[in-house]
């Protein structure tokens, strides 16, 4: 098939750019050295661009030529279809030993961003070349901030979504993953494809005192070891089975030595969820036993949450149409049935909540290792495997083109 022989043609620059994106990575909403590799990589090819102010995004237009109308979305623009790639790193020390590694301390490219922004610049090219069949317009997103940031939602309030003039009919995005799928291999479904993610920081506060007489003091530390126990149970009692809720107490400092009641206990929590009832039914229950469990002890008690991503939503009809052209462009023996929503979370949520789409993983281990056992995404020794660039490339090709003229 021509995208795919096409994206294999331009396998080895995709493999180079990759690789001095994975050199250099950068941590945050700001990428300026990403940025201008993106750009550097899109020179010269018929895209409109557009670059972030909050952030250092990178927004690509291509308009086809059947499809151009006044430019501005206006009469004749036709159908629209967002492609997204996130490239931001991870503060990881990397320790894979690999000749391109990361040559920042303490900055890794451990989730595959860097895999993701060469596919996606891939498809421009490959798109761009082929522009004459575009009924439509393809928008190339180009994200910073994913990890726990919301790069994607600072994009959406600068407009990416309607950067071609209409509000985008659909959005795709693929995600490497270093194990668990073998090499090329894709995966998806339709629904809850991953988690919903709280960050939830507790503070119980009491009154210090000598150890030899808590009856002097107000001792947060029992109370906070009580609200551990109860979230758990909480979980299992009330919330179904089949729409499940994770809550782990991931950190819990309280004292200094031995015989010091303190002043406070505080606790570090992560939520997941994968509905959008049961992540509002949760947030509220945790602040209430929070508060009343505190409140049984004579104390105070404070929960704040930091940081949260809704629940990654797979659009029906997308997710199916996306199994379809993986089947089509790459195999059938290509795409295994994701059995169960992961629970990692993703920022591409935000786009799902506004676009109707389908996130799709792609395994990336390397030749050789056991999927099963090797580092997963995040480690530290986390590896992929550059092969899958080119079939990357040529699914988001595939995915725009038979989109747009569906």
């Amino acid at each position: 098939m021509a995208a795919t022989q096409d994206a294999a043609a331009i396998g080895g620059e995709l493999a180079h750019l990759r690789r001095a994106i994975h050199a250099e990575p950068e941590i945050g909403l700001q990428l300026p050295l990403t940025q201008d590799k993106i750009l550097a990589a899109l020179d010269g090819l018929p895209l409109e661009i557009t670059l972030g102010t909050a952030l250092t995004s990178v927004t690509a237009v291509l308009r086809g030529e059947a499809a151009k109308g006044d430019g501005a979305g206006g009469a004749g623009s036709g159908p629209v279809v967002l492609l997204r790639a996130d490239m931001d790193a991870l503060p990881i020390t990397e320790r894979t030993g690999l000749d391109f590694a990361s040559r920042i301390d303490g900055a890794m490219h451990a989730c595959g961003h860097d895999l993701h922004a060469a596919m996606l610049v891939g498809a421009a090219r490959l798109r761009s070349a082929r522009r004459a069949e575009l009924p439509g317009s393809v928008v190339f997103m180009f994200q910073p901030g994913e990890e726990g940031l919301g790069g994607a939602r600072y994009m959406i309030e600068e407009g990416v979504l309607d950067a071609a003039g209409p509000r985008a009919d659909a959005a795709y995005a693929l995600h490497v993953a270093s194990a668990e799928l073998p090499t090329g291999v894709l995966s998806s479904r339709e629904g809850p494809m991953m988690a919903a993610a709280e960050a939830l920081d507790i503070t119980v506060t009491g009154r210090g005192g000598h150890g030899s007489e808590p009856h002097h003091a107000a001792d947060p530390i029992p109370a906070a070891c009580e609200i551990v126990t109860a979230l758990q149970v909480m979980v299992t009692r009330g919330f179904d089975i089949f729409d499940p809720v994770v809550i782990t107490v991931g950190s819990f400092h309280a004292g200094t030595t031995n015989n010091v009641i303190p002043d406070e206990a505080r606790l570090q929590v992560t939520i997941r969820s994968f509905s959008a009832e049961s992540r509002a039914r949760v947030r509220e229950s945790v602040v209430r036993l929070v508060h009343q469990t505190a409140a049984a002890h004579g104390l105070t008690a404070s929960a704040e949450f930091v940081d949260s991503y809704p629940a990654t939503i797979n659009d029906q009809q997308e997710a199916r149409f996306a199994a379809e052209v993986v089947a089509e462009v790459l195999g059938e023996d290509r795409y295994h049935p994701q059995p169960n929503p992961l629970p990692g979370a993703e920022d591409f949520s935000y786009v799902l909540e506004a676009v109707p789409g389908a996130f799709v993983m792609l395994g990336a281990c390397p030749p050789g290792v056991d999927p099963a056992t090797a580092p997963f995404n995040h480690s530290a020794l986390a590896v992929f495997d550059d092969m899958v660039l080119a079939d990357g490339a040529a699914l988001f090709t595939e995915l725009a083109i038979r989109r747009l003229t569906r």
